[in-house]
């Protein structure tokens, strides 16, 4: 178990360069150029991603094993006990997090700038329903936060909003709290996280111009590769953890994880980074609290070990293709 242990902690220290660049956007004044098709399906890109596929496929398998080891199953038992304050950490997340970004003039994402006096009495107005303890409040908030997030996205363009297509789900857990989609809303967050980040994973390989000026000018380590090799791996690990949380193998541990590995991230950024993530953090601590209980993951459709493999190796391959072609068409 020490040794396991000590692996995790390698790994926060050597990936959290590749979280760092998490939204290059925020980072960066180079124009986005994208990139040709066949320079991004170069033969690093898909020698990685069957190694990649490979390595889900197996972690499918070994990974629910971990949950027998009396360590994890301890501390599973601890962090269930704070279940039932799931929906309220939630709740008050977010409306820390649009505090924090309205107080800096921003909405969602530090790129969306509130110029507009009505709409930051409408943030304000969003905050104070979502502090008040009753779920009417609470559901009058998230009515009044969808209506801010079209309003942006008119402004911004749709696929540009699917980074922050996790807003979306926050807001249909906030809105079904208390009826009988009550149970789906989780399912949802997990859903709507998974894809926003696979979704922002893809901009580094279609405009990897702007990655580089950021791995340039902020100094990132890229621990011996090339840049351009560097930047390929970055998006890939961001993609891959989108994908574990869609289908549903990304348990606790891996979960603790990814949630130091953000905030390691900001100790790169600062403040700009705290204020762009800050509402996924809040998403990820109650990923680690819920873990996959209360979530029926595709995987389970597969009853041997096999078909699961077979399962996550296909799906994995499809869903980036799929993403892939999506955003180099249309974003």
């Amino acid at each position: 178990m020490k040794k396991i242990i000590a692996l995790l902690i390698g790994l926060v220290v050597v990936a959290t360069p590749f979280f760092a660049q998490a939204h290059v956007k925020w980072f960066t004044n180079v124009a986005p150029q994208k990139e040709t098709i066949e320079h991004i399906l170069s033969p690093f890109f898909l020698t990685l991603t069957a190694v990649i596929a490979v390595l889900l496929g197996v972690l499918a398998i070994v990974l629910p094993k971990t949950a027998s080891w009396p360590l994890i199953r301890k501390w599973d038992e601890q962090l269930s006990r704070f279940r039932p304050y799931s929906r309220y950490l939630l709740k008050y997340g977010t409306a820390a997090a649009l505090m924090i970004q309205v107080v800096n003039g921003t909405l969602f994402a530090p790129e969306f700038h509130v110029t507009n006096t009505a709409v930051a009495i409408f943030v304000w107005v969003t905050i104070a329903l979502l502090c008040i303890p009753h779920h009417l409040a609470t559901k009058a908030g998230a009515a009044i936060m969808l209506v801010l997030f079209g309003y942006v996205t008119a402004h911004n363009g749709v696929f540009h909003m699917l980074d922050y297509g996790f807003y979306l789900a926050i807001i249909a857990v906030l809105l079904i709290g208390k009826t009988r989609f009550e149970n789906s809303g989780f399912p949802l967050l997990y859903l709507g996280t998974g894809l926003s980040l696979c979704w922002v994973a893809v901009e580094k390989w279609v405009y990897p111009t702007m990655t580089l000026d950021i791995v340039a000018n902020h100094h990132v380590p890229t621990f011996g590769f090339e840049p351009a090799l560097f930047i390929v791996m970055a998006a890939f690990i961001e993609f891959v953890v989108g994908y574990l949380l869609v289908v549903g193998i990304l348990n606790r541990v891996v979960g603790l994880v990814v949630t130091v590995l953000f905030i390691m991230t900001s100790m790169l950024f600062g403040f700009t980074e705290i204020i762009g993530h800050f509402m996924i953090h809040v998403i990820l601590i109650i990923f680690i609290i819920e873990g996959v209980s209360f979530y029926n993951p595709p995987i389970k459709l597969h009853k041997t070990k096999l078909d699961q493999f077979i399962f996550v190796f296909l799906n994995f391959l499809f869903v980036l293709a799929t993403f892939l072609l999506l955003y180099y068409r249309f974003a």
